[in-house]
C-alpha cells in the first residue's frame, strides 16, 4: 500500500526536514564567549517561555503511537479510546498543581534525582538503571518501529531504512545541541502536526459526506457507528477488557497518566527547563487544552476509515486502490496509513510531514531524557564525580547515541504487534504502578521510609504479573482472577501503597521519616490565570463525556 507522492508533496517534506534541521542547529551553536555546560544541554539554560514549553510537552507525547496506533484504537474501538487524551489533560492540570512546586524547588535535573532526595541513592540508582532499560528497549524501539512501518506502509521504503532515516534525523539536531534543540524544533513540530493532522481529518470526513464538508461528513460517520462514540463501554463490547467502563475514569487509567505525564524523565524534563513555576503551569495547560483537542487529528480519522471501508460507495468514489490496500478488520494500525493515500498532491506531503514530526520529535525528546539519565544519574554519581561541563556534555551525546543504535536494532524485531497502542500501555503497566506508589506517598506522605519504597517498588511486580498470569489465560488455576489491565493497575498501585505504608509505620513507629517532604498551603497556590484555566478545561471535559457517555 503505498502512496504516490507528487514532486509538491517531496517538496513540502523537504522543506520541512531542512526547517527543522536549520532551527535545531541554529539554536544548538555556542554562544560566543559561552561554552555550553551542563544546564544548557539538559535543562536548556531554564530559559524555555511557557509556549515552547506547552508545544514540547504535546510534541514529546504524540508520536507514531497516537497517529497510527491512536488511529488503528479508533478504527477497532471507537472514541472510548480518547480517554487517555481527554483524562491526560486534567492529569496534566493535577501535574502542575501539586508536583510541579515541588521538582522545581528542589532543583532536579531527573527524576531519579528526586529519588535520592527523598529516599536514597540505591533507590535512585536502581530506577535510574529501569528507565534506561525501558526508554531503550520498549519506547525508542517501539517509536521507531511504528515510524518505520508507517513509511513503510505509505511510501514503500524498507523497515530497515525507514529505521534509520528516522534515526539519523532526530540525532542530527538532538545529539548536539541538547534540549534546547528538541523543544525549540518542537514549536515548529507541533504546527505541523497540528495542520497535517486536521488536513487528515478533513480528508476522511469530506469523502464520506461525498465532498459534502467535515460536519456532514462527522454525522454520517456518527448517524452509521453510533457505537464507536461511546466512551463508556459496558461488558458486552469485546472491547471491554481494554476498555473498562468506569475503570477509565476511577481506576487504572489515573495510574497511567499520573506515571506518564507526572514522573516521565522525557516529559517533565521541559517543565524543569522553564524560566520560573509560573512560565511552566501556564505551559502545562497550554498542553492540557491541546490534548482534549488531539483526539480530533487521531482517532476520528480511525472512526472514518472503518465507515469508508464498510461503505461500497465511499470506496468506489476512491477507486480501485481504496479495494485493493484497505486495511481489514485485523489490521487496526494499517488504517491512518490507508487514508494517507487518498489526500490530494501537497497535501500529502504535509501529512506526512506531519507524521515524521511526530516520530522525530518524540525521538529527539527519549534521547535527551535518556542521556540526562544515564549522565547525571550514573556517568557522575558512580563513574567520574569530577567531570567538568565539558566531559558531562559530551557523555550525554556519546550515551544518546549509543541508546539510538541499541534502540534501531530492537525496532524490526517488534514487528507483528496489531494495536501497538495498547500494546504498549499494556506492558508498561506492569511497572508503572509500584513506580507511582513509591512516588505519590514519597511526596505527600512524610512517614514513607527508604526501606518501605524499596520493598514496596519489588513487589509491585510479582503483584502485577499474578494480575497478568490471569488475565492472559497463562495458567487454568482458579488462584488468579482475570481482570482487565487497567483495572490490574490500579489495585497493583493500591497493593504495593498498602505495602509501602504497613513497612513504613513498622520502621518508624508512626513518626515522620527525616527525609519526609514538608508541604505548606503556599506551596501548592497557583495564578488567577492557571486556576481560570484549569477550571474552563474541567468544564469541557465534563461536557464531552457528558455528550458521549454511551
Amino acid at each position: 500500500m503505498t502512496a504516490n507522492f507528487g514532486f509538491w508533496d517531496y517538496m513540502v517534506f523537504i522543506i520541512y526536514a531542512i526547517l527543522i534541521l536549520t532551527v535545531g542547529l541554529w539554536v544548538s551553536r555556542d554562544k560566543k564567549g559561552h561554552q555550553k555546560n551542563a544546564e544548557d544541554y539538559f535543562l536548556a539554560g531554564k530559559s524555555l517561555p511557557w509556549w515552547a514549553i506547552g508545544a514540547s510537552l504535546i510534541a514529546a507525547n504524540i508520536s507514531a503511537e497516537q497517529f497510527i496506533g491512536m488511529s488503528g484504537s479508533g478504527f477497532a474501538v471507537g472514541l472510548a479510546i480518547a480517554s487517555y487524551e481527554w483524562m491526560a489533560a486534567l492529569t496534566i492540570i493535577i501535574v502542575g498543581k501539586f508536583f510541579l512546586p515541588i521538582f522545581i524547588d528542589k532543583g532536579l535535573y531527573t527524576i531519579p534525582e528526586f529519588v535520592e532526595k527523598r529516599y536514597s541513592t540505591n533507590l535512585k540508582t536502581i530506577l535510574a538503571v529501569f528507565w534506561i532499560a525501558l526508554y531503550v528497549f520498549v519506547n525508542l524501539a517501539s517509536v521507531l518501529y511504528l515510524g518505520a512501518l508507517a513509511m513503510e506502509t505509505i511510501m514503500g521504503i524498507p523497515m530497515i531504512y525507514g529505521v534509520m532515516g528516522l534515526a539519523l534525523f532526530a540525532a542530527a539536531y538532538s545529539l548536539y545541541g541538547g534540549l534546547s534543540a528538541v523543544a525549540w524544533t518542537d514549536v515548529i513540530q507541533v504546527i505541523f502536526l497540528v495542520l497535517g493532522g486536521l488536513v487528515t481529518t478533513y480528508l476522511a470526513l469530506n469523502s464520506v459526506s461525498g465532498g459534502q464538508g467535515v460536519v456532514k461528513g462527522l454525522q454520517m460517520v456518527y448517524d452509521t457507528v453510533p457505537e464507536k462514540f461511546v466512551m463508556i463501554l459496558d461488558k458486552s463490547n469485546p472491547e471491554y477488557k481494554n476498555l473498562p467502563g468506569l475503570g477509565v475514569l476511577v481506576g487504572g487509567l489515573w495510574v497511567a497518566n499520573l506515571y506518564y505525564w507526572g514522573f516521565n524523565q522525557y516529559i517533565i524534563q521541559r517543565t524543569l527547563a522553564a524560566k520560573s513555576l509560573r512560565e511552566s503551569q501556564k505551559g502545562i495547560l497550554m498542553a492540557a487544552a491541546l490534548k482534549l483537542v488531539i483526539p480530533l487529528i487521531v482517532v476520528i480519522p480511525g472512526i472514518a476509515a472503518y465507515v469508508m471501508i464498510n461503505d461500497s460507495q465511499t470506496l468506489s468514489s476512491l477507486g480501485g486502490a481504496a479495494t485493493m490496500n484497505m486495511p481489514s478488520l485485523d489490521q487496526a494500525d494499517k488504517a491512518y496509513p490507508w487514508l494517507l493515500q487518498f489526500l490530494p498532491v501537497g497535501l500529502k506531503g504535509l501529512a506526512f510531514a506531519a507524521l515524521a514530526a511526530a516520530i522525530v520529535s518524540s525521538l529527539a525528546s527519549m534521547l535527551n531524557s535518556t542521556s540526562t539519565i544515564f549522565t547525571m544519574d550514573i556517568y557522575r554519581q558512580h563513574i567520574n564525580k569530577n567531570s567538568s561541563e565539558k566531559q558531562t556534555v559530551n557523555v550525554g551525546r556519546v550515551s544518546a547515541a549509543i541508546a539510538l543504535v541499541i534502540a534501531c536494532i530492537m525496532a524490526p524485531l517488534l514487528g507483528g504487534i496489531d494495536q501497538a497502542f495498547q500494546f504498549i500501555q499494556e506492558y508498561t503497566g506492569v511497572v508503572s504502578p509500584g513506580i507511582l506508589a513509591v512516588f505519590v506517598l514519597g511526596l505527600f506522605w512524610k512517614k514513607t521510609t527508604n526501606r518501605a519504597a524499596i520493598t514496596g517498588a519489588l513487589c509491585s511486580i510479582p503483584i502485577a504479573m499474578y494480575f497478568k498470569v490471569g488475565s492472559k489465560g497463562w495458567s487454568t488455576s482458579s488462584f488468579f482472577v482475570d481482570i482487565p489491565f487497567l483495572d490490574q493497575m490500579g489495585y497493583t498501585a493500591l497493593l504495593t501503597m498498602a505495602i509501602i505504608i504497613l513497612v513504613s509505620l513498622r520502621q518508624n513507629k508512626g513518626k515522620d521519616d527525616p527525609k519526609g517532604i514538608p508541604l505548606t498551603k503556599n506551596l501548592f497556590k497557583t495564578s488567577p490565570t492557571f486556576n481560570i484555566g484549569a477550571f474552563t478545561l474541567m468544564l469541557i471535559l465534563a461536557v464531552l463525556y457528558a455528550l458521549f457517555w454511551k
